[in-house]
């Protein structure tokens, strides 16, 4: 992997949060230059340290590492996980509608699919 990544991801991220470097290394308990070392490329994270950037973008490395997926997915992705079964089922239903209407054009003829064993929902 490209060192620059975890530099620019770090630095994108942060200022999506719309904190400063030094706010952040404060956040993480770290010296007051921690993080604008790391995205100078003067220093790397340990594995550990970067387990605890992950955990203040409240982030799998699946999702740190995947810089496609937006904020409103990752934390629309939170939610979810905390529903329920029946209220995530429901849930995939109504985007399934909002699906059937992008790719159809409005809201006629869609009906969400019907549940099966093996979608394991």
């Amino acid at each position: 992997m490209d060192k620059t990544f975890i530099r620019e991801r770090i630095t994108k991220l942060r200022m999506e949060k719309g904190v400063s470097e030094y706010q952040m290394s404060y956040d993480l308990g770290r010296n007051k230059n921690y993080i604008g070392t790391i995205v100078s490329g003067r220093s790397m994270p340990s594995v550990s340290g970067l387990f605890d950037i992950m955990e203040y973008f409240e982030m799998t490395p699946v999702q740190f590492f995947d810089e496609g997926e937006s904020p409103l997915i990752r934390k629309s992705m939170q939610y979810m996980r905390q529903l329920s079964q029946e209220d995530a089922k429901l849930l995939f239903g109504i985007i399934q509608l909002f699906y059937q209407r992008q790719t159809n054009g409005s809201f006629d003829n869609c009906t969400p699919t019907p549940k099966t064993a093996n979608d394991g929902l």
